[in-house]
């Protein structure tokens, strides 16, 4: 079956508004590299042919770079204008082009950031006021996509930049939903709830990684199949995709801090501290900063604080924010690089292994998901009213998930764990202490409907019974994916 276009109907709809205005039009797509920002335009072009259009791909060079890129895509799109020669003449171009109603896209627009492009900004500034100010004949669109969201922010949001406040409309690009994600599966592969759990945490919701696999032929293939083909080999496409897209904005920085967190999701501030400074105590000085700048400018962890608590709680957890990089960090960097050493079988299934570990902390943040994306989407199920979010004090009390219904008064608290055997009488009964603990210290649920479900990545009958036994719920990938 060949490859289609998937998800994004929401944000395929925004760009029809945007150019179905027929107006001047100042747009910003961001999200993380290989998202999808560039496949989401080429897919609104596509609904768009009778209008014409310009693409650049912005590299990470000098004036003369950038010029030489913009005359090579002026020959690929058979743009017949004079060819700029120099930064000034390219923001001339974008207004000629934007006054005869193209649509120009300037992709990796954050370049322009860098410290040998940044006049570039003040002169699409007087371009961009211009087209505004003279909107009715000014019919064109200029849309930029950028991957930095630091780089991004302070070309176009901060209030001292030359662009600040132009924006008529933004999109951010967050990762493809579960059912998006199901439908590539089960269209290329099995569409199990093994297989689901196996490549969300390794991909989540983007796009490309799933694409790679379908060419490489190895999508809906056995797992480590799939691990030699797209990381071992010396020809794999994702082998040095976290260094390439990820690591290497850091220039060597954080190393230890997201190794760190990567192996050991949940940490706190004082664990990371008291790791470096078994390490580097120099290092562990600064942890405060490089948890500041990891979180806010590259966005590469997040601190995540039990549900109920305040923002300037110190009960804050930390956790790499993408699937891929934490993957990557926690379970296939270090065999990955040992190709060389060691034999590839016993390296693919010490990372198959590791992978497997990683997927407890996976199904957690997968059922969380599924939870908000079937609330959203009306399915059967809790109805949330607020984000659903797992709960832990200094009294010990572990809650992987709590789901709020304050409109009905419900309160459902989840166990989640990766081998439905483990969801045990003596389990259960251990997490019910927790739950009692809780409740014990939120006198406000008092005279609130209480739930308790037991999920698993596919429960077994006898899970089941032990599940119903205990009081539980029994929920799985496959009842929480239903109707998607």
């Amino acid at each position: 079956m060949a490859w289609e276009f998937y998800g994004r109907n929401e944000e395929l709809e925004q760009l029809d508004q945007i150019l179905d205005r027929w107006r001047w039009a100042f747009v910003r797509i961001s999200g993380r590299r290989r998202i999808g920002k560039t496949a989401l335009i080429r897919e609104a072009l596509g609904r768009h042919k009778d209008r014409k259009s310009f693409y650049v791909q912005i590299p990470d060079s000098e004036p003369a770079g950038v010029l030489s890129a913009v005359h090579g895509f002026m020959d690929t799109f058979n743009l017949d204008r004079k060819k700029p020669g120099s930064l000034l003449e390219f923001a001339q171009l974008i207004r000629e082009l934007a006054e005869d109603g193209y649509i120009i896209v300037l992709d990796e627009f954050q370049y322009f950031h860098r410290k040998a492009l940044s006049e570039f900004p003040s002169f699409l500034q007087a371009v961009v006021d211009a087209c505004q100010a003279n909107s009715p004949v000014a019919r064109g669109c200029l849309i930029v996509l950028g991957s930095i969201h630091a780089e991004m922010t302070a070309l176009l949001e901060d209030q001292r930049a030359p662009l600040f406040n132009r924006l008529t409309d933004r999109i951010d690009l967050g990762h493809l939903d579960i059912g998006s994600v199901l439908e590539i599966l089960r269209a290329h592969g099995q569409g199990t709830p093994e297989e689901l759990l196996f490549y969300w945490n390794l991909f989540e919701g983007v796009p490309k990684f799933y694409r790679d696999c379908y060419e490489q032929e190895v999508l809906g293939k056995d797992r480590q199949s799939v691990l030699r083909r797209m990381f071992f080999e010396s020809s794999s496409p994702l082998r040095n995709e976290a260094e390439n897209w990820f690591l290497h904005e850091l220039r060597g920085r954080y190393n230890m801090v997201l190794q760190f967190i990567a192996e050991h999701p949940g940490c706190t501030n004082g664990e990371i501290e008291s790791r470096l400074r078994e390490l580097d105590s120099g290092q562990a000085k600064q942890v405060g900063g490089y948890l500041v700048n990891l979180t806010g400018s590259y966005r590469m962890v997040e601190r995540r604080l039990p549900i109920f608590a305040k923002a300037n709680s110190r009960s804050g957890r930390y956790y790499i924010s993408d699937n891929f990089l934490r993957s990557w960090l926690a379970a296939l960097a270090k065999p990955v690089a040992s190709v060389q050493f060691r034999p590839m079988d016993a390296l693919i299934a010490q990372a198959d292994e590791r992978l497997k570990l990683a997927e407890g902390f996976g199904l957690e943040r997968l059922a969380a998901t599924l939870y908000e994306e079937r609330s959203r989407k009306g399915l059967p199920g809790f109805a949330l009213t607020d984000r659903i979010a797992g709960y832990w004090d200094k009294g010990g009390v572990e809650l992987d998930l709590v789901a709020l219904n304050t409109d009905e008064g419900m309160i459902r608290f989840g166990s989640c764990k990766r081998d439905p055997a483990k969801n045990s009488l003596g389990e259960l009964g251990k997490f019910d202490g927790h739950i009692a603990r809780f409740l014990d210290a939120k006198a406000r649920y008092a005279g609130w409907s209480k739930e308790r479900t037991a999920i698993t990545v596919r429960h077994s009958d006898a899970s089941k019974q032990v599940a119903s036994q205990a009081g539980y719920l029994a929920e799985d990938l496959l009842s929480l994916t239903a109707g998607l």
